[in-house]
């Protein structure tokens, strides 16, 4: 297994388009799937209010996981960001809805609810305290 450097990491997270967002509130863990975007020592996030955002909200100490599996070769790497959630609001939310319609495309967004069964539109962005990295480039057989 190698380690990722922060620059592999970097490269990582910028090819990557799903992460895996783990927070924890009163009933215990939570994951989630989100798209992201990342700019220097953030990732930006938009989703609806929910769970993930409540326990955000109370214990803003989160990380996110990213990863890759080629089934051909059964190589993988992963990368653990460790981080703090901050929520967006005006000018930020703005930038972050930016952010990730540059990177996957424009996307209707919204503070407001548009009906009453959806939930309002959240962004966030998750400030880096430390990652890491690692990958199996060369795995063993397991036959």
């Amino acid at each position: 297994m190698d380690e990722l450097d922060r620059e592999q990491i970097d490269r990582f997270l910028d090819e990557q388009v799903m992460g895996r967002l783990g927070c924890h509130d009163a009933e215990g863990t939570y994951v989630v799937p989100l798209i992201y975007a990342r700019d220097g020592q953030v990732l930006y996030v938009v989703t609806t209010d929910g769970r993930k955002i409540r326990a955000a909200r109370r214990n803003p100490a989160v990380c996110f996981e990213v990863d890759e599996y080629d089934r051909k070769t059964g190589s993988w790497r992963s990368v653990i960001v460790w981080g703090r959630y901050e929520e967006l609001h005006g000018d930020a939310k703005t930038a972050a809805i930016a952010a990730l319609g540059r990177r996957h495309g424009t996307r209707r967004a919204s503070s407001e609810k548009q009906a009453p069964e959806e939930r309002a539109t959240v962004a966030f962005r998750i400030v880096i305290d430390r990652a890491t990295g690692r990958a199996v480039t060369r795995p063993a057989s397991f036959s």
